[in-house]
Parts: structure tokens; sequence; C-alpha cells
């Protein structure tokens, strides 16, 4: 039997990172915004189209308030947090035709992996906060538009006879690796055409657990039955709006059957089924940026042999 050790814990997830101050008290303090947007020290990261601006592979672009605002205007700025004592801030200049950008935009998962644990955590934020304010610029519940308030952490309904409040939304959903003794579930999904396997995810439905989530998704994509389910840790995921929880789940009836829609093959894979994979390139593992990725690699990780605690 194999407690949790440093060997058998996850590893820390990109986007995720607990020391990132996201500034809630001062969300609301009319004054203290309007002082951090008037000065030169601030940092307003612009975001079009849910991508940001670099000034190159490795540096997000970041501009003073004047300069955002003569760029795009502050309408849409959003406040991320405080790093370092200085207010950063994200400015979505979507109406900017692409020719305007004073840089280039980059997905964040394509250069996630060179920025530090703050900034990757406060750019995904952002990113989610992007893509919250996109869909919901009308009320859900009347249609009127809606307006931002909190430092862009509220949208009001504008219709004074509903006066909806809407918050920034998360869907919860699972993504996990599915073992059995000596080996590992990999799925390869049906919309892609390279070798790229991956973990087993699926969204969590109303009125379910997460532990009732994993099972029903495995069965559904994969045909596998599985039984003990233990929750290794959750990433943030704003691609465009999931919270990933990860767990890994033993195998009760290993027999594969494939839906054959979102699902186009499965298989089992040994330690060195995915060495060999790997090196005749017969296999892509899922992205180094997601909880997929880890789950699998602390699996990798583990001693031949190791009862793991809670899976036995």
């Amino acid at each position: 039997m194999i407690p949790p050790t440093e060997t058998t814990r996850p590893s820390k997830m990109r986007y995720a990172d607990s020391d990132f101050d996201r500034a809630v008290e001062w969300r609301e303090d009319i004054s203290w915004l309007d002082k951090q947007l008037a000065s030169q020290a601030s940092r307003v990261y612009p975001i079009w189209r849910h991508r940001f601006l670099f000034s190159d592979d490795v540096t997000p672009l970041t501009l003073s308030p004047q300069d955002a605002g003569e760029l795009a205007g502050l309408e849409r700025v959003v406040l991320l947090g405080i790093i370092e004592g200085t207010a950063r801030f994200a400015l979505d200049i979507s109406h900017l035709s692409e020719d305007l950008l004073p840089a280039t935009s980059y997905d964040l998962r394509d250069v996630a992996m060179h920025l530090s644990d703050r900034v990757a955590a406060m750019l995904a934020f952002g990113r989610g906060m992007s893509v919250w304010h996109q869909d919901h610029l009308h009320c859900g519940r009347c249609g009127a538009p809606t307006a931002a308030e909190r430092a862009g952490h509220l949208r009001r309904c504008t219709n004074h006879v509903c006066e909806r409040t809407h918050f920034p939304r998360t869907d919860p959903a699972v993504i996990t690796l599915v073992i059995d003794g000596e080996r590992c579930l990999l799925a390869k999904r049906a919309t892609i055409t390279i070798p790229r396997f991956s973990t087993v995810a699926g969204f969590v439905e109303p009125g379910e657990t997460l532990e009732d989530a994993v099972r029903r998704e495995v069965a559904e994509e994969v045909g596998v039955a599985t039984g003990t389910v233990l929750y290794r840790a959750s990433q943030p995921w704003p691609f465009p709006s999931s919270l990933m929880m990860g767990f890994w789940a033993r195998a009760t009836d290993p027999r594969i059957m494939v839906d054959g829609e979102e699902i186009s093959e499965a298989a089992w894979f040994t330690r060195a089924d995915i060495v060999q994979g790997l090196e005749a390139e017969t296999l892509i593992l899922p992205p180094e940026d997601s909880i997929s990725r880890r789950l699998v690699e602390d699996w990798r990780n583990l001693p031949e042999g190791a009862i793991i605690e809670g899976l036995e």
C-alpha cells in the first residue's frame, strides 16, 4: 500500500495559483478603481476575441490605462487582481479589426507553458471573464441588454421591471483516467485525425454527484464499467468556461465498447506501451497544460506494482 506522498500527490495544475490575489475586496470601491485606472503604474492586458496580445511568444503585452483608453476606451475593462502591488486589468478590444491590433494575438493554450504560474492563472481568469461577458450581453430572463458593474464582475439587466443580476458561472466537468492494474485507458476523440489519446471527460448533469458523473461518462464513451473513484485535483479550464475535476477510477469490467460518436478508438496502455508509442510517434498525449496530461503523468510516475490508497 502506498499512501499519498510527493510521488502520488497530483502535480500543480496550469492556470491554478493559490497566491494570485483577485482583489475581491476592491471590486465595489469606486474611488480605488478610479485611482488605479488613473495610475500609469497599473497594467491593462488587451484581449481580442478571447485571445491575448503578446510582444513575443513569452511576454504578454500590457498597456497603461491611458494608452488602453486611447486604443479602445475603458468601458469594457475588468479588474483581474493585484500582482506585486500593481493592479491588473483586462480590456476587451474585440470590436477592433485585426489590422489595428498593436501586437500579435495568441490563444492562451499556445503560450501558457512559457508563462509563470501567477500570470497564467491571471490570464486564464481574464479569458474566462471575456467569454462570460460576451455570452451575457442580454438578460437570460427578459432579453433586455445588460450592463457591467463591480469592476466587470457582475452584469445587471437594464430593464427596470426585471433588473436581474448575472454573475460569472463555471460549468463543472469530470475528467478521468481509468486504471486496470498496471495499465490505463486512453481514448481518441472522433473529431481529430492525429493519434492523440486522452482521458475520458464530460459535463456533470443536474442532480448528479461527481462520482456518478465519472461512472456515467466512462460507460457512455468507452463502455467500461468502473467502481471506486478517487479525486485527484481540479483545474480551471476557461476554454470556454469549465472547472475540470480530475479523477482516477478503477475498472471493474475492462471490456471496451466505444460510442463511435465522441470516441472513435480506445485501448489499454501499460507504461511501456506509452513509452513505445511516444517514441514511434503512434501516440500523442494530451497537451502539457491540461489536467488530462497530469492525470496520465502522475500515474506513469508510480512505481510498478503500487497499490494506490483509496483505489484498491
